[in-house]
């Protein structure tokens, strides 16, 4: 009797030690954070929670993003695809409609066995995908203001896309908890308790909202900042020799009570807006320690792989320019942190060139999962045990501009020095315009050296890397690509694609330069302009150039 039962014992243990419980994931995505936190070197900035992180696994400080504004950023890492794969380009397409039978990373770790639940911002608003979560994607309301100044403001002020637009920023002196970050993390620490308790691998999405516009945060976040001691751009001017379309007009920013609607920013308000960011940072720190205390409360912290991204830099004046919307350092670099149970270096930064569309696989090579199918990336678990590894050659990024009538793609390809961006044209693939700049010896960006003689043999050496041009899209499908299978009939064109064609920063408004590109009858179509502007404050929004052009 005591022989067979050790028998049963001994071959339990067996089918145990062969099938290892599955490692959870918690996957935090940060709105517009660039890599502005202690563990990337900032020495100002106070963000003890994102440490914890760090120190549990690796920094990853060459981390770009596939394009510099939220929903392609978003898009490319969660199907592991680039934006000419997913045809998000924009802020208004939906992936599964160039990709219907796509899997995302929450997906396919559902379809894997795991719980796959989010909440927050994880995908661009307006934009979720219901087949990545096991059950329905969620979002706890919470006022965008919580002062009565700010609020009044929000009601009076509607930018061109109809939306209410408050306040740059605010400091109110209000709990955590008023606005949408605090709400999430709660949310997320008591989904947190309910998985322990239901004892299935799962794969939690959570995601912040700040440090994106508006830069509200209770007011002890901006008490642990010297306004005098808050980073000052070194570089505030486009580089010395680039186009002039590589910028743009700061009208994100623009849209906000209170702000110039295009163009600089004085000195006084530039300072209260870093100062702005930096206390949303620290606020969102604050929200993420929620999280990794109910880990540690729940147990969870040693079967739990830690993920957290922000989707893509941000410019607090650099080259003259806020937000991102470009394909400089600041705009494509974005903070990546990952830790892993039992990861043999933990606490370490890696400098090797690491891009968005890694993070898919990554997830399922380190939880021991098949290797997906159908994505760009490649796994990044060898830098998790030696940071010093390679795993790519070059990084790619990507950004759309228009230039004298001409559609551009922007691919920025960069290496350990250089970055080199090549704007081709979308009509015939011509190279419009060539960057270069060389960021080790000159770290601000402040000159385009494409043009010197001695560099022909690095701009030859990285165009080799340049991706092939976008491919037409799918038979009796049109997006805003160069080009489409299925043409409409006259007097049925789709004015909304027109109109994301011409809007060459993505800001949901046409300002009049945008408006004349590719206009065969230039005085015409500066009569529409005026027309089509019905409230005459020199921009035409989406609803106006549909409902005039009809």
């Amino acid at each position: 009797m005591l022989r067979s039962l050790l028998l049963a014992f001994l071959a339990f243990g067996s089918l145990t030690a062969a099938e290892p419980k599955k490692l959870n994931v918690l996957f935090i995505a940060v709105d517009d954070l660039r890599p502005e936190i202690n563990a990337s070197g900032s020495q100002v900035i106070r963000t003890p929670n994102l440490d914890r992180i760090a120190a549990r696994g690796t920094t990853f400080d060459r981390a770009y993003c596939q394009q510099a504004v939220c929903s392609p950023s978003r898009t490319s890492l969660m199907t592991g695809r680039r934006p000419d794969a997913t045809r998000v380009w924009d802020l208004e397409t939906h992936f599964r409609k160039a990709l219907p039978e796509a899997v995302t990373v929450a997906q396919f770790f559902k379809e894997q066995g795991y719980h796959s639940q989010g909440m927050g911002k994880i995908y661009h608003g307006g934009f979720d995908d219901a087949p990545s979560w096991s059950v329905p994607w969620t979002t706890p309301k919470a006022p965008a203001y919580a002062s009565p100044e700010a609020l009044k403001l929000q009601a009076s002020n509607v930018d061109a896309k109809g939306r209410s637009r408050g306040p740059a920023f605010e400091a109110a002196d209000v709990p955590d908890d008023t606005y949408t970050d605090g709400k999430v993390a709660r949310l997320a620490a008591a989904t947190l308790t309910m998985l322990k308790q239901k004892g299935q691998p799962f794969f939690l999405a959570v995601g912040m909202a700040k440090p994106h516009l508006p830069f509200v945060a209770p007011k002890k976040y901006w008490d642990l900042y010297d306004p005098a001691k808050i980073y000052v751009p070194a570089y505030q001017k486009l580089p010395a020799g680039a186009p002039a379309f590589v910028g743009h007009n700061n009208s994100e920013l623009g849209s906000y009570a209170g702000m110039p609607k295009r163009g600089a920013i004085d000195e006084a308000t530039a300072r209260q807006l870093r100062h702005g960011y930096y206390a949303a940072i620290s606020y969102m720190d604050a929200q993420v320690g929620l999280l990794l205390d109910a880990l540690d409360k729940e147990g969870l912290a040693d079967s739990t792989v830690v993920i957290l991204w922000g989707d893509h830099g941000w410019q607090l004046g650099e080259h003259g320019l806020w937000h991102k919307h470009t394909n400089f350092e600041l705009a494509a670099r974005a903070p990546l942190l990952i830790s892993v149970p039992g990861q043999k270096a933990p606490g370490r930064k890696s400098l090797s060139l690491v891009e968005f569309i890694d993070i898919y696989p990554t997830l399922a090579d380190v939880c021991g999962l098949p290797k997906p199918k159908d994505v760009e990336g490649v796994s990044l678990k060898p830098l998790l045990d030696d940071p010093t590894a390679h795993v790519r050659p070059v990084a790619i990024s990507q950004y759309p501009r228009s230039d004298a009538g001409a559609s551009l793609m922007g691919y920025s390809i960069r290496d350990d020095r250089w970055r080199l961006t090549l704007w081709r044209n979308r009509a015939d693939n011509s190279i419009h315009a060539t960057e270069l700049y060389d960021e080790v010896n000159d770290p601000h960006e402040t000159a385009n050296v494409a043009k010197q003689p001695e560099h022909a043999e690095v701009i030859a050496r990285l165009s080799k890397y340049l991706p092939p041009p976008i491919a037409a899209a799918p038979v009796g499908k049109t997006d805003n690509g160069p080009k489409t299978a299925a043409p409409t009939n006259a007097g049925t064109r789709d004015r909304g694609t027109m109109f994301t064609g011409r809007d060459t920063n993505q800001d949901g408004k046409l300002t009049k330069e945008e408006f004349m590109l590719r206009q065969r009858d230039p005085a015409q179509a500066a009569q529409n302009f005026v027309k089509f502007d019905k409230d005459k404050n020199g921009e035409i929004s989406k609803e106006e150039f549909v409902k005039m052009g009809q």
